[in-house]
């Protein structure tokens, strides 16, 4: 999904690191995301709250 999206290589490989070394850190993400998009919130607003809130965890990952 993110090449059609345009997203550099490397970021896709930085970005699915994140992901193998907190799985669980991302599924919580995830479901934050979909319980905000139920309750009427856009995806690209109920993203970017949702990562802001992880931000300090997502930072100590990369």
């Amino acid at each position: 999904m993110l090449r059609t999206q345009g997203v550099p290589e490397n970021q896709i490989d930085m970005v699915i690191s994140m992901m193998e070394k907190n799985p669980e850190l991302f599924k919580k993400i995830a479901e934050e995301i979909q319980e905000k998009m139920k309750a009427g919130v856009d995806q690209n607003t109920a993203s970017m709250q949702v990562m802001q809130k992880y931000q300090d965890e997502l930072k100590k990952l990369a």
